[in-house]
This record gives structure tokens, C-alpha cells and sequence, in this order.
């Protein structure tokens, strides 16, 4: 049985997101047509809470869905409070604390005005209708639980906002039961090695609405406002700004498929080679140069413009997976202030390494038998595919 640790991931991690709508519906419309007659699982959407829910009971009409299921995990406060208890689970309601997970499966939404969107997201309203049902399912609503993965199975797509603690293991049950999706994560998930992998096969890519900046997400009560950007609204709504959001998905568009256009020509002077790798630094995507053939490495960002048909992903810098060409003894760690760190470390073992002339100013840098380096932000490693003449 899987372990039960979405629920106490939520607690102890905090990272409950309520996605907006303007962000969903950003996305969404670059995929509509690949919405016609599927079957959409939002499994970590709460129907009473989620915009995800919202979304797609609004526009089930217009996108020509099939169906819409979401489930709910065990302890949905809203679930306790908007439904009662004895008609749904036929418990009475000073059994409460009980608190168990459900599934909303909608089949029909009726659009009396025939203009493609629901007359009202209201689930109360939704459950009038004989074709769309509420259930109680088995363990506690974990997407990892049988009943949850078969729900997934069952889908045709999964668009969500997985907890952005469990966002490798979402990954992973995702792949390996080869579906579609359309799922919210941080950008650093791009450098966990397992996810990573899946973008080098080219069967992961980013989203098309996110590019840069940061998002606005509606939090629980109980969370802690100390981001550095948050706001409280007029009733009492909590909601943060995150920052390095990114839309995953392996929906294709022909968008993706744009060539990015390269107009910089190579120079030794304008693009160093890495001390540790047999590459070039490109530190903008703007930057790449047209005329150059061999391995270079450009910020994780060149992942918004990837084209798979002009260019091929070899690896990235932050899990080398072996590519690495040099170790680095024990450095000296010089701070941006000037000040040295007391302890050596070995800093310059995680990522691409430029050596210097002399010390940067305002940098930090790591001296090494003399030496001088500083090591860059992780790097995703290109090379330009050969076009074939016609």
C-alpha cells in the first residue's frame, strides 16, 4: 500500500497552492482542441476550493469534454462544512471528524443559455444532476493510493497542482502510466536529476502562459504568511506570491515547434569554455550563437524557447550523471564581500566552472592551488542539430 503522506506533507511542507483562474485559463486555451471528448482527472483539487475544478466544470461544454473527475483528500475542511454528512456517506454528523476522501465525477453540465459555459459552478447544483455523482473512496485521497491510481489510469488527462513536495513521485506515477498532463511545479524541478530526465527524452516540456515572474496562489488559513510577497483581501483570503512557477506538460503545439531564430557569431573571447567540461558558456538564450556546432550551456530558462527539432538536450550541469571532466580538490570560498569562508569546501564539484585571470569584483569565487574560479548557476547542455538540405 502506498504510504500516506500527503496529508502530513501538506502540514509539516506548507505547500497547499490554490492555483488562480486567469493562470489556468492562460494555459489551457494553447491545448483546447486536445480536450475534445477526453476524460480530465484533477486529482488534487478539492471541488469546493479548486480553480482547476472550476475551470473545466465551466467550460466542460465548450471544451466537449467527457467527463470531469476530481478527487478530495481525507480532512477537506470545506467538504465538512458545504455538504452534509448523512446524505453522503450516511453517517450522522456528529460522526464529522471522520473527514473522509471523495471523488466528483461529471458527466453532464447543463447550459440552458447555449453559450457553451456551465449556468453555475455551484457543486450543490452540479449534483441535481443524476448523471454526475459524489463518492466516498477507499484510504485517505493520497494520489498514490489504489483507488486514486486507477482513477488516473482511467483519465485521458491530468491537469492539477500536485503539493510541490511530492511534485518527483507525481512525475514519476504520471510516466509510468504514460499519460497525458498538464500539471504546476517550481522551476528548480527542472534540475532534480529524475525529472530532468524525462525533459532530455523529450517527453516533458515546459507550458506556454509562464515564461518569468512570479505567481499569485490562495493559501489555507492556517498558513503562515512570511513569504516576501503576500496579501490578506477583504474577506479575510489569504494568498502568496511564488516565484520560478513553471506549467509541465507533454501536450505538443505547434508553437514548440518554432525555429529560434540565432543572429551572434561564435568567438573564443565573447564565449569561455568550462574548466570541467568540454563546452562553451552561453549565459543568455538570446545568445547562441549560429555558427557554433559543439556543446554549449545555456541558462535552464532555454527551456522556454526549446525547439526538439532544432536542437538536442545532452544533460545539465547540476546532476552530471558522469559528464564531468575534472574534480575539484578542496577550495578556498571567497565571498561577494571579499570576506574567505573559515571551512574549505568542494562547491565546484556541482556545476559548470569558469576559470579567471583575476578576482571578480563583487562575485563570489573559489581559489584553487592558486587558482581562481567561479562556478555558474546550473546549466542545461545544447548542441544545434544538423538541418537537413533540401
Amino acid at each position: 500500500m502506498a504510504t500516506s503522506t500527503l496529508t502530513q506533507a501538506k502540514k509539516n511542507k506548507a505547500d497547499e497552492f490554490y492555483t488562480q483562474m486567469p493562470d489556468i485559463e492562460a494555459e489551457v486555451r494553447h491545448y483546447r482542441d486536445q480536450f475534445e471528448g477526453k476524460s480530465v482527472l484533477c486529482n488534487c483539487d478539492d471541488p469546493y476550493e479548486s480553480h482547476f475544478f472550476k475551470y473545466f466544470a465551466l467550460n466542460f461544454n465548450f471544451l466537449k469534454l467527457r467527463k470531469l473527475v476530481a478527487t478530495c483528500y481525507a480532512g477537506s475542511s470545506v467538504m465538512q462544512t458545504e455538504l452534509p454528512l448523512h446524505d453522503v456517506y450516511g453517517v450522522a454528523e456528529s460522526d464529522a471528524e471522520a473527514r473522509k476522501p471523495y471523488k466528483i465525477e461529471i458527466t453532464e453540465v447543463v447550459d440552458t443559455n447555449a453559450d457553451g459555459t456551465a449556468d453555475l459552478v455551484d457543486v450543490a447544483h452540479l449534483l441535481r444532476n443524476k448523471k454526475n455523482v459524489l463518492k466516498v473512496i477507499d484510504g485517505d485521497g493520497d494520489f498514490r493510493s489504489p483507488e486514486c491510481v486507477e482513477l488516473m489510469r482511467q483519465a485521458d488527462i491530468v491537469v492539477t497542482n500536485p503539493p510541490f513536495s511530492l511534485f518527483r513521485e507525481f512525475m514519476a506515477q504520471l510516466m509510468e502510466l504514460d499519460k497525458k498532463f498538464l500539471i504546476i511545479g517550481n522551476q528548480n524541478a527542472i534540475t532534480y536529476k529524475d525529472v530532468f530526465a524525462f525533459i532530455k527524452e523529450d517527453r516533458v516540456w515546459l507550458g506556454q502562459s509562464i515564461q518569468s515572474g512570479d505567481r499569485e496562489f490562495r493559501v489555507p488559513d492556517h498558513y503562515p504568511l512570511k513569504a516576501a510577497g503576500y496579501r490578506v483581501d477583504d474577506a479575510g483570503i489569504k494568498y502568496i506570491r511564488v516565484k520560478g512557477v513553471r506549467w509541465f506538460t507533454n501536450l505538443d503545439v505547434p508553437k514548440r515547434h518554432e525555429l529560434l531564430t540565432l543572429y551572434r557569431n561564435y568567438t573564443p573571447e565573447e564565449y569561455p569554455r568550462y574548466d570541467n567540461y568540454d563546452a562553451i558558456e552561453v549565459s543568455k538564450t538570446s545568445e547562441i550563437p549560429c555558427d557554433y556546432d559543439g556543446v554549449m550551456g545555456v541558462p535552464i530558462t532555454f527551456l522556454d524557447k526549446y525547439n526538439p527539432d532544432q536542437f538536442e538536450i545532452l544533460g545539465i550541469t547540476k546532476t552530471w550523471g558522469g559528464l564531468a571532466s575534472k574534480t575539484y580538490p578542496e577550495q578556498i570560498q571567497v565571498n561577494a564581500n571579499g570576506t574567505y569562508l573559515e571551512k574549505p569546501v568542494t562547491k565546484l564539484n556541482d556545476g559548470a566552472t569558469l576559470k579567471l585571470d583575476s578576482a571578480p569584483h563583487g562575485k563570489t569565487h573559489y581559489i584553487v592551488d592558486g587558482e581562481i574560479y567561479i562556478q555558474l548557476f546550473a546549466r542545461i547542455l545544447i548542441r544545434r542539430k544538423k538541418r537537413s538540405a533540401k
